[in-house]
């Protein structure tokens, strides 16, 4: 795990990189991009950005490049904005939804693989859900800590 100067933690998975952060607009940081996949670091900016609400909740897509152009296998990045992971469920939810997108590229959108891109993100789900969660829960015991 790497803690980086813009507070996005990552973790190299097998066919992506994950990418965490309390704060949605440090993904924009992160690649130093103003904008990314239609979706703009201004407007992140000035998005009410809390645990009801985000400009961007959790974000799949590929690795951004300066010519903006990809091709399937080009290296893919999950990020997950733990501000909005507030109890383990919505944090289940939110990354099984991130990983679908992440084995819809996998498989090409080819949706006669349905099945596989299903079980490839169930299958991924519990492996990420419990690296948030960890990072979460070791969060609280550190302020917890620092409280007493």
């Amino acid at each position: 795990m790497k803690d980086t100067k813009h507070n996005v933690i990552e973790r190299d998975m097998s066919n992506y990189k994950l990418l965490m952060s309390y704060k949605p607009c440090d993904i924009f940081r992160y690649f130093k991009v103003q904008d990314m996949h239609g979706l703009s670091f201004l407007k992140c900016i000035v998005h009410k950005n809390n645990n009801q609400q985000a400009y961007v909740a959790g974000l799949t897509n590929y690795i951004p490049k300066k010519d903006n152009k990809y091709e399937h296998g080009d290296p893919f990045f999950v990020f997950i904005n733990l501000s909005r992971c507030t109890d383990d469920m919505s944090t289940c939810v939110l990354v099984n939804h991130e990983l679908l997108h992440r084995a819809f590229e996998l498989y090409n959108w080819d949706i006669n693989k349905e099945e596989e891109i299903i079980s490839w993100a169930s299958d991924e789900t519990p492996l990420v859900t419990e690296i948030v969660l960890n990072i979460i829960n070791n969060k609280k015991e550190k302020e917890e800590e620092d409280y007493d």
